[in-house]
């Protein structure tokens, strides 16, 4: 096994929340000097142990004592009870640019903030035209940070920190500063670190860069480890785990809805293999879709559609009956439409329904539901490393064997 190149043991923190604040001299004296707090405890009895050479990520939801840990494991923060053990040279990416004097230009910045991370004004004059080109702000060097724009400010406060060379580094929720270019210069940058042998700690919601970029990752919440491993398994819990209660949804609250009215969907529901109502179906999993309709008047060849698409609304799919060659020459009154999907391939992710019914020639609107329906979709087989859809393919190879 590998040195440790941080050890965490029984490390607590504990913050004071004051009820409220002594507004002045006087009122300080009216109470008797006392101030009222709760102590809340950010971290308890977290113990770790992170390898020299990996990638260890850090998962919970706000307030789960993630950046805590990092600010105790920076050194920025004193823990109230246990130890922290580092080796080697330490750089913290946590509040970037935070050394920046907006009144200076960014070469003088480059040289004050780079001070404040420990190197000498030789080791900086080295390396300016690789922090320089590295945040790609060549032709805005000379000019005051304060007329940076935030994107700007960011990007040269993180070229700073990672152009130090350390042999430990720390970085909280500065996965996705910068343009795409710049984030493929992080990217790449890491993975230097990682080929050099380096260690990296991050702190990050990005479950899918975690689930990539980590060797292992330790799941906080309540300020305790409630899971610590593969990269994979812990990441995978954290965001299954994550997935909220849905209510049961009708057609009633769906984002927005419009149509002539002569066919009326009455809800959408997702069913899994059994026939109950579910809404956080696995990858693989056979399910149906199924739309519960009322015609008070007869209505002829009518085409039923269904659509997915992400929250972010990325059109994902979209099928309808005509083109399935299922399309009835008349309805009338109540009735039920179904579709069956034998192997749901989706990635694990949150995903909207919308449904609709329209005339044989689809221009004709009866009845559309925008986002009608809400559902998570969670790991299951297969398990592939991400995107939105699952393939279901097989590695194989003729020159070795795995």
């Amino acid at each position: 096994m590998a040195d440790a190149a941080v050890t965490v043991e029984g490390v607590s923190k504990r913050f004071r929340l004051y009820h409220e604040r002594n507004r002045s001299l006087k009122a300080t004296i009216m109470r008797g000097g006392r101030v009222r707090y709760d102590e809340f405890w950010a971290l308890r009895d977290v113990s770790l142990q992170i390898e020299e050479g990996t990638t260890f990520g850090l998962v919970g939801e706000n307030g789960s004592g993630k950046s805590t840990l990092l600010k105790c494991i920076a050194k920025i923060l004193r823990p109230d009870a246990g130890k922290i053990r580092s080796r080697g040279k330490m750089a913290a990416l946590l509040e970037l640019g935070s050394g920046f004097h907006p009144e200076l230009s960014g070469r003088e910045n480059v040289f004050l903030n780079g001070s404040i991370l420990g190197l000498s004004k030789r080791e900086l004059t080295a390396r300016f035209d690789e922090i320089v080109g590295f945040a790609g702000l060549e032709r805005f060097i000379d000019q005051p940070v304060k007329n940076y724009s935030s994107g700007m400010y960011v990007r040269l406060g993180f070229s700073v920190a990672i152009n130090i060379d350390p042999d430990v580094l720390l970085v909280d929720e500065v996965l996705a500063v910068g343009d795409a270019v710049f984030q493929r210069r992080c990217n790449e940058k890491f993975a230097d670190f990682r080929r050099a042998g380096k260690t990296v700690v991050i702190v990050s919601h990005a479950a899918d860069a975690m689930r990539t970029m980590c060797d292992k990752v330790a799941w906080l919440k309540d300020g305790q480890v409630v899971a610590e491993g593969r990269s994979e398994d812990v990441v995978d819990d954290y965001v299954d785990q994550g997935h909220e209660d849905r209510v049961e949804v009708t057609a009633e609250v769906a984002e927005s809805r419009w149509g002539s009215g002569e066919v009326r969907l009455q809800d959408v529901h997702l069913l899994d293999a059994a026939g109950r109502e579910t809404s956080h179906p696995s990858t693989g999993d056979a399910v149906t879709f199924r739309m519960r309709y009322r015609a008070d008047k007869a209505v002829s060849k009518p085409v039923f559609g269904l659509a997915l698409e992400t929250l972010d609304g990325t059109w994902l799919w979209a099928h309808h009956t005509r083109d399935a060659g299922f399309v009835p020459d008349e309805i009338a009154g109540e009735g039920v439409v179904d579709l069956h999907v034998p192997n749901l391939m989706l990635q694990p992710g949150t995903y909207d329904l919308s449904a609709s019914v329209v005339d044989y020639t689809t221009t004709h609107q009866y009845d559309y539901l925008r986002r009608c329906l809400r559902f998570d979709v969670e790991h299951g087989t297969p398990r592939e490393s991400g995107g939105y859809v699952a393939l279901g393919g097989q590695w194989s190879s003729d020159s070795f064997d795995a």
